[in-house]
């Protein structure tokens, strides 16, 4: 009599596991039990019962129970022994743990074993029940028989799982001649029949065939040459040999690594864990070339090795050596896949070089046409482990990634070198690290430029009539200029596009848009900037010059109207005599310094209408600019230069301005 907490043991087990793990487990014991009587008629029968509940029309009842049969030589005295004890050793030499019946419970509600075996030339048959508080065995009887055949029946009851287990028989056949492969396929070795019925016997199938039918064959084993690899460092080093397998209509599934211990799998990875292309199904040709009567497969690459078979966990849910290698273990789960699925690849070898030959035009293509910023990087970068089909985010991602560790490595080089007291070494090295900082900086430089033709086709859109015929407001534009109630101080260089009227505004000390001179409810100028040039190191000087700026709404020309307060030649006027008069401060409370020769400068930007230019030219004295899309003025008394220039003519001068770069970049 045992004394297990059965209940806990099951509890215990580890997620690794699955549904079919229990009936897998039951069927390698048939195959066992049939190896002991060693018989060459071994025959094993999956009997498949279902719920009795209708299902919808055309839909097949869920799949309750199973039962196992085999001819094997049945549960003697010995065989009792050991399912009860916890950790049995009796089968230690085929791999057996001594566990595998407690994943029984796991997804069944009962197990329960009808067996007929031979004891001193009689007959007897046994029956029993698992438990499932502390005693293994219960409810056992044994009972004389007129039968004259050993065998088992192994009644799995009730699945209990919250997921439905596959309820047409050639899936569930699939699935276990994939977990059970190496027994059909080991050499030197004859596996019994195993056969898969329905409760009433019908729709037979025979695992067996799956592989041993060439011709219509489901699977089918691809020859390679190097099958071997040794993993490990000396003197513990590991041999595995691997297998490579074509299933045939594999419907969702995914090309794997499957790692083998005791003719059993045990883990199974995707492959395109480690080579994406193999993300994707292969095709087979019909022998004839008839295209259309091909067949889809995927690959399966089974690892087997004296070390899988030594460290393989009690559950068979996994391994007992770590998944990611480390300093302290002979060889990493991962290692193992790692190699297996190079093996594979040499099976499919030509598929695989044009799918990575897809992906790498498909990230060229990329940055050819939205992020050339990016072509240096890519003439360095390893591309094998980027996903297959790769999303334009992807690409980005991984080149953004491999910039970001570019300039981690250029930083650590500049960091040595500078630290290295060998003058010598600094002769020798310093040019290679300037190098790379200037590839770094046309990276970072094509990237700004590009983004440039971005923004110019957005204004260039926000100049055009809407889907209602309207065009946008001022406020559209002046955001794509420069955020409305912002300044410099909330927004910096790199989120305004001042450049597009002018590129000296790039380097301005202060700027304020659309906000009161000086607080509450004062006069507020679309756009004010206090220029520091870029060649002066002064802060606050009065020789700097201001500019302003005010935009109108396309086709507005209401403002010209005497009754108008929106003047905007004459708000730009006030504007400047406000910040002469000292009622404008800096961000830092200081009086803006402006002298009698301080340049000011001021822009308005709005359609050129017939009655904008009559105004301009009859009320304004403005003079039109040579080439018709603008109109200027010089307020001498006040040092004021004033230009009107077209939404037009701000958009041409950009592009004109830009063009070269976009040529030059290949981005026009």
């Amino acid at each position: 009599m045992s004394n297990v907490n059965i209940r806990r043991a099951v509890e215990n087990i580890r997620s690794g596991t699955n549904v079919y793990t229990p009936l897998v487990e039951v069927i390698v014991n048939a195959i066992q039990a049939i190896e002991s009587n060693a018989q060459s008629d071994g025959e094993i029968t999956i009997v498949v019962k279902r719920s009795t509940q209708m299902e919808m029309e055309d839909s097949l009842p869920a799949v309750e129970d199973f039962e196992v049969r085999d001819n094997g030589i049945g549960f003697n005295e010995a065989n009792r022994e050991s399912f009860d004890t916890l950790y049995s050793d009796q089968k230690i030499s085929e791999g057996g743990k001594g566990f595998g019946r407690f994943t029984c419970l796991k997804y069944f509600d009962d197990l329960r074993i009808e067996s007929v075996f031979e004891d001193s030339g009689k007959f007897q048959k046994r029956s029993f029940s698992m438990g499932k508080s502390n005693d293994i065995i219960v409810n056992e009887n044994i009972d004389e028989t007129d039968e004259v055949n050993t065998g088992t029946v192994v009644y799995l009851d009730r699945y209990k799982n919250d997921k439905s287990f596959d309820k047409k028989l050639v899936t569930i056949s699939r699935k276990l001649v994939e977990k059970l492969l190496p027994y059909f396929i080991t050499d030197d070795y004859s596996c019994p029949k195993i056969e898969i019925v329905e409760a009433d016997n019908s729709n037979p199938i025979i695992l067996n065939d799956y592989v041993s039918n060439e011709i219509s064959g489901a699977i089918q084993e691809m020859a390679i040459d190097d099958k071997e690899f040794v993993l490990g460092r000396k003197p513990n080093e590991h041999d595995f040999n691997v297998r490579v397998f074509k299933f045939y209509s594999p419907k969702s599934q995914s090309s794997k690594v499957s790692l083998v211990a005791h003719k059993r799998e045990v883990t199974e990875t995707s492959i395109h864990n480690y080579i994406p292309e193999f993300i994707d199904e292969f095709y087979d040709k019909n022998p004839e070339g008839d295209a259309s009567s091909g067949r889809n497969y995927i690959i399966k690459a089974y690892v087997f090795g004296d070390y899988l078979d030594t460290h393989v966990a009690y559950e068979r849910s996994g391994f007992e050596f770590p998944k990611d290698s480390n300093l302290y273990s002979d060889v990493a789960q991962n290692e193992i896949e790692v190699k297996a699925s190079e093996i594979a690849k040499q099976a499919v070898g030509e598929d695989i070089t044009a799918r990575q030959e897809k992906k790498v035009e498909r990230i060229k293509s990329y940055v050819d046409e939205e992020a050339p910023w990016h072509r240096d990087i890519l003439k360095d970068i390893d591309l094998s482990t980027m996903p297959y089909n790769p999303s334009s985010e992807e690409i980005e991602a991984r080149l953004q990634k491999e910039k970001h560790e570019q300039e981690v490595s250029i930083r650590r080089e500049v960091t040595a070198l500078l630290e290295d007291s060998n003058t010598d070494n600094l002769k020798e090295n310093v040019g290679e690290i300037v190098s790379k900082i200037s590839e770094n900086g046309k990276n970072d430089l094509t990237h700004y430029i590009a983004s440039r033709r971005h923004v110019l086709n957005i204004f260039r859109k926000s100049l055009e009539l809407d889907p209602d015929g309207k065009y946008s407001s001022e406020g559209v534009v002046h955001d794509i200029i420069f955020p409305r109630h912002g300044d410099t101080e909330k927004t910096p260089f790199s989120d305004h596009n001042l450049w597009i009227i002018d590129e000296r505004l790039n380097f301005t000390n202060y700027v304020s848009s659309d906000n009161p001179l000086n607080g509450g409810n004062s006069e507020r100028p679309d756009l004010l900037a206090y220029d520091k040039r870029v060649l002066f190191r002064g802060d606050n000087e009065a020789s700097n010059p201001v500019t302003i700026f005010e935009f109108k709404k396309l086709q507005r020309d209401n403002f010209v109207n005497p009754s108008s307060k929106e003047d905007p030649v004459q708000q730009i006027v006030r504007y400047v005599n406000s910040i002469k008069e000292g009622d404008f401060k800096t961000p830092q409370g200081r009086k803006m310094l402006v002298a009698e020769n301080t340049p000011f400068y001021g822009y308005v930007v709005c359609d050129l209408t017939k009655k904008v230019e009559k105004w301009l030219k009859t009320e304004k004295n403005f003079k039109p600019m040579p080439d018709s899309l603008g109109w200027f003025w010089w307020h001498e008394n006040i040092n004021l230069y004033v230009e009107v220039i077209s939404w037009d003519k701000t958009l041409k001068d950009a592009d004109m301005r830009n063009k070269i770069f976009f040529h030059k970049l290949g981005i026009a």
